[in-house]
């Protein structure tokens, strides 16, 4: 089936939406850059090339388009400590790094609810730990430890499946599978 601007519409933008009001604060601002976002992805959709790749190609241009908006504003010449922490100037989006967040979202799918669940309310939701913490009813310092060890249950879980190579910057740039087959991934690591 070929998605349309539609179907991405729907499955991505309220979660773009608390995404970009999280990373510039302001809600007016951050309509006016999905809006921009779904431009880009309205005239480069035919341009894509498997749609399995669909969530990291949306979520590289909304961080791009994010860039923009500091750009535009003036923002540039911040010092790099002042950036927010989460907008690299270029994430290279290659296939390593989506068949690795394909094979991460069958191990969030094989977590224990409570983890399954923290980790979907923050990165997929946009919810801050404040956030969090008030919707499961935890205190902020349980919202975050539960964060935490959903986290680190993940990094185990992708360490016990496959060996990282990092460039300087933390960027993923190689991996092989530690065994034949991942039972998280669905096409085999050993062919990354």
């Amino acid at each position: 089936m070929v998605l349309s601007t539609e179907d991405i519409w729907e499955e991505f933008s309220q979660r773009l939406k608390l995404f970009i009001v999280k990373r510039v604060g302001s809600e007016h601002d951050a309509e006016d850059i999905l809006q921009d976002v779904f431009a880009k992805i309205h005239s480069n959709l035919p341009n894509l090339k498997g749609q399995e790749k669909i969530t990291a190609w949306v979520h590289q241009i909304t961080r791009n388009t994010i860039i923009d908006y500091y750009r535009l504003q003036g923002r540039a010449r911040m010092q790099t400590s002042e950036m927010p922490e989460d907008l690299p100037e270029e994430v290279p989006i290659d296939d390593a790094v989506e068949d690795i967040a394909s094979c991460l979202s069958h191990m969030i799918d094989d977590l224990p609810e409570r983890y399954r669940q923290a980790i979907t309310l923050t990165e997929y939701d946009g919810l801050s730990q404040r956030g969090i913490s008030e919707q499961l009813g935890l205190s902020l310092s349980g919202a975050k430890s539960r964060i935490q060890r959903a986290r680190g249950k993940l990094k185990d879980m992708l360490l016990e499946c496959c060996h990282f190579e990092f460039d300087r910057l933390g960027h993923i740039i190689d991996y092989q599978s530690k065994e034949p087959s991942c039972r998280y991934c669905p096409i085999s690591c050993s062919e990354g």
